[in-house]
């Protein structure tokens, strides 16, 4: 699965760590979504587009 992770997070300057710290996960864990190492549970995915506004498919994209 792909995703704009990144792109959202450093269109508000963020760092993992900000992210993380709002999501209430590692910093690991954004790391690994972000890379595409690991796909969100739907709680987290769902946390994740509710923070930037946005519909999850707008985040989250099939490859």
């Amino acid at each position: 699965m792909r995703n704009r992770l990144k792109v959202l997070r450093a269109e508000r300057d963020w760092s993992q760590q900000d992210l993380a710290d709002r999501l209430e996960v590692s910093r690991q864990s954004v790391n690994a979504i972000e890379t595409g190492k690991y796909d969100p549970s739907l709680p987290l995915a769902f946390r994740i587009a509710d923070l930037f506004g946005l519909p999850i498919e707008s985040i989250f994209q099939r490859d």
